[in-house]
C-alpha cells in the first residue's frame, strides 16, 4: 500500500473542515496505469470501500485512464486523507502484483480544492463529469462508465458510488426526480454548445464560490497563508477564487 504521505494533499493547510472538495490524483509520470477496465473497477471499488470506512460522501468522480477527479465531503480532514490512501494505494498494490511492477504508481500529492455548495458545486461536478468528453473519448458523459453521471441521471443502480442524499443537500434540490433532470439538462447543454474549454479554477485554486465565500475562507486562512483572490472570469457569475500567491501543482 502506498506511504500515507505519499497521498496527503497539495495543500493541506488549506483543508477546513464541512465543505466540499475537488480532489485530482494523477498517476506517475502521467502514465496510463488505469487504461484497463479491469484497473479502473479496481479504483472505485476501493473507493466506496474507503467512503464507507471513513465516513466520506462522494458527491461526483471521473476515473479517466492516467487520472482521476472526485467531488468529496467529510467532517475532517484526516478522514479524507485516508480514504484516499485506502483507494490509491490498494489500487497501486494490486495492479503492481498482477503486472509485476515496482515503483511508485501516484504522483505524491492529490490536489485539492475547496468548493461552495450550490451553484458553484453545480459547475464543479458538471466540469468533472465532463472530463472524457472534452479528451474525445467520448461524446458524452452516458458513454463513459466511470463517472458519476449515469448514477446522478439514474441509469447506475447497482454498486453505487455517490451519496445521493448528501449530494442533493449540497446542491440544494428538493428531490431526485428534480436533481436528474437537472443535471440531465445542464450536461446536455453543454455537450450541444461544445463547452469543452479547461475551466482552470476547478484544478489551480485553494477555493472557488461567491465573493462572499472566498473572502470567508482568506480570512480563515489567516495570514500565514500567501493567496490571492480574484474572479474566475466566468460571465455574468459571482465566481470568485481564492489561489495560492504561486503556482504549486501541475494541469488537469
Amino acid at each position: 500500500m502506498a506511504k500515507i504521505e505519499d497521498v496527503m494533499p497539495r495543500a493541506n493547510r488549506y483543508i477546513m473542515p464541512g465543505h466540499a472538495y475537488h480532489l485530482t490524483h494523477r498517476c506517475h509520470d502521467r502514465e496510463f496505469l488505469l487504461r484497463f477496465q479491469k484497473d479502473r473497477d479496481t479504483y472505485r471499488e476501493w473507493l466506496r470501500e474507503g467512503m464507507s470506512r471513513h465516513g466520506v460522501s462522494v458527491l461526483g468522480y471521473c476515473i479517466t485512464s492516467n487520472h482521476v477527479h472526485l467531488v468529496v465531503s467529510g467532517e475532517q480532514q484526516q478522514k479524507v486523507s485516508s480514504m484516499m490512501q485506502l483507494a490509491a494505494g490498494c489500487t497501486a498494490s494490486e495492479y503492481n502484483v498482477r503486472k509485476g511492477r515496482k515503483g511508485a504508481f501516484w504522483e505524491g500529492r492529490y490536489g485539492c480544492t475547496m468548493i461552495e455548495s450550490g451553484e458553484h458545486l453545480w459547475r464543479c461536478l458538471l466540469y468533472v463529469d465532463m472530463n472524457m468528453v472534452r479528451a474525445g473519448v467520448a461524446g458524452h458523459p452516458r458513454e463513459w462508465e466511470w463517472c458519476g453521471y449515469r448514477e446522478v441521471v439514474g441509469l447506475r443502480e447497482r454498486y453505487r458510488v455517490l451519496a445521493q442524499q448528501k449530494l442533493m443537500e449540497d446542491l440544494r434540490v428538493g428531490d431526485a426526480d428534480e436533481l436528474r433532470e437537472r443535471y440531465r439538462a445542464l450536461i446536455d447543454s453543454r455537450v450541444s454548445g461544445h463547452r469543452l474549454a479547461r475551466e482552470p479554477q476547478w484544478t489551480e485554486s485553494v477555493a472557488v464560490g461567491s465573493e462572499s465565500f472566498v473572502e470567508e475562507v482568506a480570512e480563515k486562512l489567516g495570514r500565514r497563508a500567501r493567496v490571492k483572490l480574484e474572479p474566475t472570469g466566468d460571465p455574468g457569475e459571482d465566481s470568485w477564487r481564492v489561489r495560492e500567491a504561486s503556482p504549486s501543482y501541475s494541469h488537469f
